[in-house]
Protein backbone atom coordinates (compact mmCIF):
# COMPACT_ATOMS: atom_id res chain seq x y z
CA UNK A 1 0.00 0.00 0.00
CA UNK A 2 0.67 3.35 -0.38
CA UNK A 3 0.10 6.79 1.55
CA UNK A 4 -2.67 7.74 -1.11
CA UNK A 5 -3.89 4.32 0.25
CA UNK A 6 -3.94 5.15 3.55
CA UNK A 7 -5.48 8.42 3.45
CA UNK A 8 -8.18 6.09 1.17
CA UNK A 9 -8.90 3.82 4.19
CA UNK A 10 -9.59 6.68 6.29
CA UNK A 11 -11.38 8.65 4.24
CA UNK A 12 -13.85 5.90 4.06
CA UNK A 13 -14.58 6.28 7.85
CA UNK A 14 -18.07 7.89 8.70
CA UNK A 15 -16.92 11.82 10.36
CA UNK A 16 -13.30 11.48 9.53
CA UNK A 17 -12.13 14.77 8.41
CA UNK A 18 -8.61 15.62 6.77
CA UNK A 19 -6.53 17.89 8.12
CA UNK A 20 -2.46 19.37 8.12
CA UNK A 21 -2.69 21.15 11.52
CA UNK A 22 1.22 21.61 11.35
CA UNK A 23 1.97 22.19 7.56
CA UNK A 24 4.29 21.33 5.53
CA UNK A 25 2.45 18.37 4.40
CA UNK A 26 0.97 16.28 7.32
CA UNK A 27 -1.99 13.66 7.00
CA UNK A 28 -3.70 14.24 10.13
CA UNK A 29 -7.00 12.24 10.27
CA UNK A 30 -9.86 13.06 13.08
CA UNK A 31 -12.97 12.25 14.47
CA UNK A 32 -15.04 14.36 16.32
CA UNK A 33 -11.63 16.78 16.51
CA UNK A 34 -9.32 13.94 17.66
CA UNK A 35 -6.88 12.33 15.39
CA UNK A 36 -6.84 8.62 15.46
CA UNK A 37 -4.80 8.04 11.82
CA UNK A 38 -1.56 10.30 11.20
CA UNK A 39 1.03 10.76 8.73
CA UNK A 40 4.14 12.68 9.24
CA UNK A 41 5.02 15.25 6.41
CA UNK A 42 8.04 13.21 5.17
CA UNK A 43 7.42 9.73 6.61
CA UNK A 44 6.24 6.63 4.90
CA UNK A 45 4.32 5.21 7.97
CA UNK A 46 1.05 5.88 10.05
CA UNK A 47 0.23 6.35 13.64
CA UNK A 48 -2.72 4.90 14.97
CA UNK A 49 -3.58 3.84 18.34
CA UNK A 50 -4.15 0.81 20.52
CA UNK A 51 -5.67 -0.10 23.13
CA UNK A 52 -3.50 -0.59 25.58
CA UNK A 53 -0.17 0.07 26.33
CA UNK A 54 0.96 -3.55 26.18
CA UNK A 55 -1.07 -4.14 22.65
CA UNK A 56 1.11 -1.46 21.73
CA UNK A 57 4.20 -3.20 22.99
CA UNK A 58 3.18 -6.49 22.03
CA UNK A 59 3.09 -5.11 18.07
CA UNK A 60 6.58 -3.27 18.61
CA UNK A 61 8.45 -6.54 19.94
CA UNK A 62 6.94 -8.46 17.21
CA UNK A 63 7.95 -6.31 14.25
CA UNK A 64 4.57 -5.30 13.20
CA UNK A 65 5.08 -1.58 14.28
CA UNK A 66 7.42 0.87 15.88
CA UNK A 67 6.97 3.40 18.51
CA UNK A 68 4.95 6.23 16.98
CA UNK A 69 6.72 9.46 17.17
CA UNK A 70 5.36 12.44 19.60
CA UNK A 71 2.66 10.82 20.51
CA UNK A 72 1.17 8.37 23.93
CA UNK A 73 3.02 4.62 24.04
CA UNK A 74 -0.39 3.47 23.34
CA UNK A 75 0.07 4.61 20.16
CA UNK A 76 2.05 2.90 17.26
CA UNK A 77 3.55 3.53 13.65
CA UNK A 78 3.27 1.63 10.85
CA UNK A 79 4.50 1.34 7.25
CA UNK A 80 2.81 2.43 4.56
CA UNK A 81 3.65 -0.38 2.49
CA UNK A 82 2.27 -3.01 5.26
CA UNK A 83 -0.07 -5.75 4.12
CA UNK A 84 -3.24 -4.00 3.58
CA UNK A 85 -5.72 -5.89 5.50
CA UNK A 86 -3.46 -5.19 8.40
CA UNK A 87 -3.40 -1.54 7.84
CA UNK A 88 -7.22 -1.31 7.34
CA UNK A 89 -7.43 -3.44 10.57
CA UNK A 90 -5.26 -1.37 12.69
CA UNK A 91 -6.54 2.21 11.43
CA UNK A 92 -10.26 1.00 11.69
CA UNK A 93 -9.58 -0.25 16.06
CA UNK A 94 -7.91 3.06 16.16
CA UNK A 95 -10.45 5.10 14.68
CA UNK A 96 -13.25 2.52 16.68
CA UNK A 97 -11.51 3.53 20.18
CA UNK A 98 -11.12 7.37 19.32
CA UNK A 99 -15.13 7.43 18.35
CA UNK A 100 -15.83 5.45 21.69
CA UNK A 101 -14.32 7.94 23.30
CA UNK A 102 -16.37 10.84 21.89
CA UNK A 103 -19.19 12.38 24.38
CA UNK A 104 -22.63 10.41 23.72
CA UNK A 105 -24.48 13.27 21.61
CA UNK A 106 -21.11 13.30 19.24
CA UNK A 107 -21.48 10.00 18.60
CA UNK A 108 -25.25 9.97 17.73
CA UNK A 109 -24.39 12.50 15.60
CA UNK A 110 -22.32 10.14 13.40
CA UNK A 111 -22.87 7.69 10.53
CA UNK A 112 -22.97 3.97 11.99
CA UNK A 113 -19.88 1.98 11.27
CA UNK A 114 -20.76 -1.28 9.35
Amino acid sequence: MSRDAVNAICKTLPGAEHSDPWGGGHDCWKIGGKIFALIGAAEDRVSVKCDSIDTAQMLIEAGVATKAPYMHRSWVALPCDAAADELEHRITQSYRLIRASLTRKAQAALAPLD
